[in-house]
């Protein structure tokens, strides 16, 4: 068996492992909504949700975990890449929340790549553009800081989009 044959079940496994999935739902706090404002009591969007109990993805990236804040990575092979914070309730959070985020590229036999991101425009997100990723078997490093906190992660590189195909 070939890494490629096995990425897409690694990649699941590692994206319920770090969503937490298999425990259960912690209660969220009297009040707490997230919901469109107006929707009606039968909508699913009137209900309120739970923290930790979804991890869509919003822009095609791939979401993970670090405590009660959720991140999203967007790591497409034309390396563009975004960061996006969220609660644990998946409220958007603005992209100062977080400080020195860095996505580092290790490619087979070469140098890694480390890209330090700039929040865009709008101030919703983290950016920055690297190198075109071609080797199936290149890993990144996903790392900020948040409340003065440094976290890092290491993850096989994941396009979802070139996943799909």
């Amino acid at each position: 068996m070939t890494r490629a044959d096995w990425r897409p079940a690694l990649i699941v496994a590692m994206t319920l492992l770090l969503a937490g999935c298999g425990r259960p739902p912690a209660a969220a706090p009297l009040g707490a909504q997230n919901g469109a404002a107006g929707a009606s009591a039968s909508s699913p969007m009137a209900m309120p949700m739970m923290p930790h109990a979804d991890h869509r993805p919003r822009h095609g990236g791939i979401v993970l975990m670090n405590g009660d804040l959720h991140f999203e990575v967007v790591m497409p092979r034309t390396a563009h890449y975004q960061v996006y914070f969220s609660n644990a309730v998946r409220d958007p959070l603005p992209a100062s929340i977080a400080s020195d985020v860095i996505i580092t590229v290790q490619r087979p036999g070469r140098s890694p790549e480390s890209l330090t991101l700039q929040i865009n425009d709008t101030g919703e997100y983290w950016e920055a553009q690297g190198q075109p990723v071609t080797e199936p078997d290149a890993m990144a490093r996903i790392a900020y800081v948040v409340s003065g906190k440094p976290y890092w992660i290491d993850m096989p590189y994941v396009d979802p989009v070139a996943n799909k195909k």
